[in-house]
């Protein structure tokens, strides 16, 4: 069932990532429904705190983002709070020092690649049907001390968290809610702008909290907000992420309503099938390539 409503799949043993209740599960909701899901990837070696480490002491550190990890649901960008470790530092002590990390594009490590090929190869068949090839595949790890906040946030990418070590709620929220995600918000977002959203406290009745366990998933679909709160225990995630012609016509629709806005023309609506809205692509497409 979807998260909006009771979330509770059956575990089975698996010889693959995603057992066949998955991707039954993946199939029914994808692309437009959040939904648990469950993997066969906790306790795998790569994803050990030590190897971890040894990984993001080798990335480059505009891969690399960590902070403090007690932080409110709404949070401005500008206001993150350093944690004054190094990276291997925070990662090795994360039990203690109450942070919270992320490494991104894990991918262009080529063992972490093998990895997140081997996830999606699994899903490929499955999402082609629904909305085309898998474009732009990436992963990321996550990693979070006990009681650490993720704050209020979205994503541009079609988006399965794997919960390997650790436990947490994820409260997710409809995507395509404007009251949550403003027009404008969109159209900063897909030209740069933070992930980060404004917070209400009223905004609660909408989300679905979906506890996550090692062998737990959940599939958060394109800029369906959400936020994150982890358990009394460290928590390792790995989030396997791809675009579609669905998500770039998105990101292209709403950049061409900020171009028109700012020329003070009248903008469109971004429908829930932006890749059937050629025309308005077409145009934008063309502005961007005079150098609009």
């Amino acid at each position: 069932m979807t998260a909006h409503g009771s979330i509770a799949p059956g575990r089975e043993t698996m010889t693959r990532i995603f057992p066949d209740s998955a991707r039954v599960a993946f199939t029914a909701a994808y692309p437009d429904q959040a939904v648990a899901l469950t993997h066969g990837l906790a306790g795998h070696p790569l994803l050990s705190l030590e190897a971890l480490a040894d990984l993001a002491e080798r990335m480059p550190a505009e891969r690399v983002e960590y902070n403090l990890g007690a932080l409110p649901l709404g949070v401005d960008p500008a206001d993150m709070p350093a944690n004054g470790l190094t990276l291997g530092e925070t990662i090795r002590t994360i039990e203690t020092n109450g942070s919270w990390a992320v490494l991104k594009n894990v991918e262009r490590d080529p063992t972490y690649g093998a990895l997140l090929e081997q996830a999606l190869v699994e899903l490929e068949p499955l999402v082609a049907r629904r909305t085309g090839a898998m474009l732009h595949r990436e992963a990321f790890i996550f990693l979070t001390s006990p009681g650490s906040v993720t704050p209020f946030h979205m994503d541009p990418e079609h988006n399965i968290l794997l919960q390997i070590r650790g436990s947490k709620t994820m409260t997710v929220f409809p995507a395509r809610d404007e009251e949550l995600v403003p027009a404008r918000k969109s159209e900063d977002f897909h030209n740069g702008g933070h992930r980060n959203l404004s917070w209400r406290d009223d905004f609660m009745a909408r989300g679905v909290p979906v506890p996550l366990e090692p062998g737990d998933a959940i599939h958060v679909p394109v800029k369906a907000p959400h936020f994150v709160r982890n358990g009394p225990a460290v928590s390792v995630s790995l989030s396997v992420t791809w675009r579609s012609e669905r998500s770039v016509a998105e990101g292209e629709l709403h950049s061409f309503n900020a171009l028109l806005r700012r020329w003070k023309m009248p903008v469109g609506t971004v429908t829930a099938r932006p890749e059937r809205q050629m025309a308005r692509r077409f145009v934008y497409r063309v502005m961007r390539k005079l150098g609009a």
